[in-house]
C-alpha cells in the first residue's frame, strides 16, 4: 500500500469515529500517523531518483509574496497591474505554468510577488505540480490567496485544506511549547496553563506514537492536539495571508460589503482597478516591515533610500542589509527617531539596539 492510500485510508477512519472523550486518544494516534505520512510524502526520506523539475526562483528584494488561487481567478492579470510584469493571461485554466516573479515597490521597499501555477484539488498529494507551488509558498513572507467573488466559499476551503496539508500554517503563530530530545531519563511533561482542548493522556500517547521516550516538554499556552503535533514535527511555516476576492464588479454591493468586512480580506477587481492601491497598503501592513535610513557623518540622511527590515531588527541587522564585515568592525552606533531614548536628538547604541520604523542611523566602525 503506497503512502497516497495509507493518508485516504486514515482519513476515512477519521471520519467514521465519533469525537468524544472514549476516542480522543484514538484519533490523536491517527493524527499523528496522518501527519507523519503527509511529511513523508512531501519531503521523501529517499534522495535517490531522478531530478524533479522544479520552478523556485531566487529569492530578491526586501520580502516575498506568493500569490495562489485556483486557475482563472486573475493571478496573472494582477501581477501585471501590480508590477508591469508582462505574465500570460487567457480565459482557459492552466495559462501559468511556471512561477513568473514581479517587483512592487512601494515607500521604498521592494516586494517581491511571485505569481505561481494555479493551484488543483489534491496538490498537496502532487496532483497538477502541486508540491512544487507549496514548496515555493513555503519560501514567502505573506501568501496572498486570489478568490473569484463569483465563485462559493468552497474554493477558499479548499485551498487552505490543501495549504494545511502541507505544513502551512495561515495567520497563526507557533505554538508556545518548548520540546528537547534526550538519550535517557524518560518523558518530563510540565505546563504552566490548565489545558482544555487535549490532556496529558493524549500528549504522552502522540509521543509513543513518535517513537519518543525520553525528551522535555514545557507546554505554556493552552493548545491542541494538533498544534502539539506541529511541535514535534518541527517543519511547520507560520505565514500570515490576505484574502484577496476578484472579480467584485460581477457581484451585489451587499455581497461586497460582507466580504470587505471579513478578517484578513481585500476584494478588489483587476478588470476595473478597483481597490488595488488598498491592496498593496494592506500587504505592506501584512509584512510588518520597517524603514531605517541611514546617516553619514557630517551629511543629511538619504531618505529617498531607506533599508527595509522585519519588524524587531536590530542595529546588527542595518550592519548586515548593507555588508557583513561591519559587524565585525563596529564600534558604536547613533539613532536618531522613536527609539531614542533622547529623541529626537542621537543616542549612542551597540548591535543588539533594537530599531523602530523611520529611525535614521549612522554607525561607526573600528
Amino acid at each position: 500500500m503506497g503512502i497516497v492510500e495509507k493518508i485516504k485510508e486514515i482519513e476515512e477512519e477519521m471520519a467514521r469515529t465519533q469525537k468524544n472523550k472514549a476516542t480522543e486518544y484514538h484519533l490523536g494516534l491517527l493524527k499523528a500517523k496522518l501527519a507523519r505520512y503527509r511529511a513523508q510524502l512531501l519531503e521523501p526520506a529517499s534522495k535517490s531518483g531522478p531530478a524533479g523539475v522544479g520552478f523556485d526562483v531566487q529569492k530578491s528584494g526586501d520580502a516575498r509574496v506568493a500569490l495562489i488561487g485556483f486557475p482563472s481567478v486573475g493571478k496573472s492579470t494582477l501581477l501585471s497591474k501590480c508590477t508591469h510584469t508582462a505574465s500570460e493571461t487567457a480565459a482557459y485554466e492552466f495559462t501559468t505554468l511556471t512561477a513568473i516573479p514581479g517587483v512592487i515597490e512601494y515607500q521604498g521597499a521592494r516586494i517581491q510577488l511571485l505569481d505561481l501555477p494555479g493551484i488543483v484539488e489534491g496538490a498537496s498529494q502532487g496532483r497538477g505540480r502541486g508540491r512544487q507551488v507549496v514548496a515555493t509558498a513555503k519560501t514567502a513572507d505573506l501568501i496572498l490567496i486570489m478568490l473569484d467573488a463569483t465563485k462559493s466559499e468552497e474554493q477558499r476551503r479548499l485551498l487552505e485544506i490543501e495549504l494545511d496539508a502541507v505544513g502551512i500554517r495561515l495567520n497563526k503563530r507557533k505554538p508556545d511549547v518548548v520540546f528537547k530530545r534526550r538519550t535517557t531519563g524518560g518523558i518530563t511533561l510540565n505546563t504552566t496553563v490548565k489545558l482544555t482542548k487535549t490532556d496529558e493522556k493524549t500528549i504522552r500517547t502522540i509521543l509513543a506514537g513518535y517513537k519518543l521516550h525520553n525528551c522535555d516538554v514545557m507546554i505554556r499556552e493552552d493548545i491542541t492536539t494538533d498544534e502539539f503535533i506541529d511541535v514535534l514535527i518541527g517543519t511547520r511555516k507560520y505565514i500570515p495571508c490576505l484574502y484577496v476576492y476578484n472579480k467584485i464588479d460581477a457581484i451585489s454591493l451587499e455581497l461586497v460589503d460582507k466580504l470587505a468586512r471579513t478578517e484578513h480580506t481585500v476584494v478588489i477587481s483587476c478588470e476595473m482597478d478597483l481597490n488595488l492601491d488598498y491592496l498593496i497598503e494592506q500587504i505592506w501592513e501584512s509584512l510588518e516591515l520597517v524603514k531605517v535610513y541611514t546617516k553619514k557623518r557630517g551629511a543629511r540622511p538619504d531618505l529617498s533610500d531607506p533599508v527595509c527590515l522585519r519588524k524587531g531588527a536590530t542595529i546588527e541587522d542595518v550592519c548586515l542589509g548593507i555588508h557583513k564585515s561591519l559587524v565585525s568592525n563596529f564600534r558604536n552606533g547613533l539613532v536618531w527617531g522613536r527609539s531614542s531614548k533622547f529623541s529626537p536628538h542621537a543616542q549612542k547604541v551597540s548591535l543588539n539596539h533594537q530599531l523602530q520604523d523611520e529611525d535614521v542611523v549612522s554607525i561607526f566602525t573600528k
